[in-house]
């Protein structure tokens, strides 16, 4: 084959082989005989093979034109969902928007975002779903996860919305009689206050450090799956606390807590998550791109 065929060619092609006739296709397409018999022999040129037999009556496909027409119904169908698509983009995004997220990150940040979201968008139907767990999205209907962590499945389609890593902190009332941890082994001997949420592991807090990852089992009397609940009972001072840096920073800007062992963290990004292309649903789409925006200019950490 010398070149790619001509889109239009082969659109011409695919009336004339259903109607057998030059001047039938001509009829159909408001062209001349001539300009179509033209448009023919260069897609012959281009694929270099012959597509039709012509005879003074008739015009039938050949072997090779067989194969050639059901190509071009394929190419010509695609390149039409393709501009139907594209299209559908530029639309005005409606229907039902289910979203999770977890139940901290859901009510301070992702519920006022889906607000403003909602005044944007009237003819969205936005529900939104805080868990304790990571949802699946597919088998229960969710079309996006706003969640905290880097590791997602690869079957998934992620975008990251802000940077973020999880610290550890605590009261300085508790510091003060409990003393401050001088290495990540110390954390055993202390009272850690442990958060059952999502995919943050029970009990075991792995972090990266100056050696790279480690890891450290903690125990504590308190614990819960709540993270707001246990970032209370850090401010109250009972205990030693791994949490995101957008829900703890407030509480170290006023000195209701201070970083411990600031050395180590656990990286733990702000996600939107998602099952399709962006390009199959326009209000997923826009959902993940206002979510983009949002946390961009209401959210920023400085560098670990």
């Amino acid at each position: 084959m010398n070149n790619l065929p001509n889109l239009e060619d082969l659109r011409v092609f695919v009336h004339v082989t259903r109607r057998s006739s030059f001047a039938a296709a001509a009829s159909e397409l408001g062209m001349s005989a001539a300009f179509v018999s033209k448009r023919i022999r260069l897609l012959e040129e281009d694929l270099g093979v012959r597509l039709l037999h012509r005879t003074t009556r008739r015009v039938s496909v050949s072997e090779d034109g067989e194969r050639v027409y059901q190509w071009a119904l394929r190419i010509l169908d695609s390149v039409q969902r393709m501009g139907d698509d594209v299209s559908a983009l530029h639309r005005e995004p409606s229907g039902q928007l289910r979203i999770a997220s977890s139940l901290g990150l859901g009510r301070r940040f992702v519920a006022p975002a889906l607000s403003e979201l909602a005044t944007r968008h009237p003819q969205l139907d936005i529900r939104l779903d805080v868990q304790d767990r990571l949802v699946d999205l597919i088998g229960e209907g969710f079309d996006l996860d706003v969640r905290v962590g880097n590791e997602i499945d690869p079957n998934l389609i992620a975008r990251p919305l802000a940077r973020n890593r999880r610290v550890l902190c605590a009261a300085p009332g508790y510091l003060e009689r409990r003393g401050t941890p001088r290495s990540l082994a110390e954390l055993a001997g202390h009272d850690c206050l442990v958060i059952k949420e999502r995919d943050h592991p029970f009990g075991v807090w792995h972090l990266q450090g100056p050696e790279g990852e480690e890891s450290v089992k903690v125990t504590g009397p308190l614990s819960s799956n709540h993270g707001e609940v246990v970032h209370q009972w850090c401010i109250d001072g009972r205990g030693i606390l791994l949490r995101s840096w957008w829900d703890v920073h407030d509480s170290l800007d006023d000195g209701c807590l201070v970083q411990v062992l600031p050395e180590y963290q656990q990286p733990a990004d702000i996600w939107a998550v998602y099952a399709a292309p962006l390009a199959s649903s326009a209000k997923v789409r826009v959902a993940v791109e206002f979510l983009r925006q949002y946390f961009a200019e209401r959210y920023s950490q400085p560098d670990a």
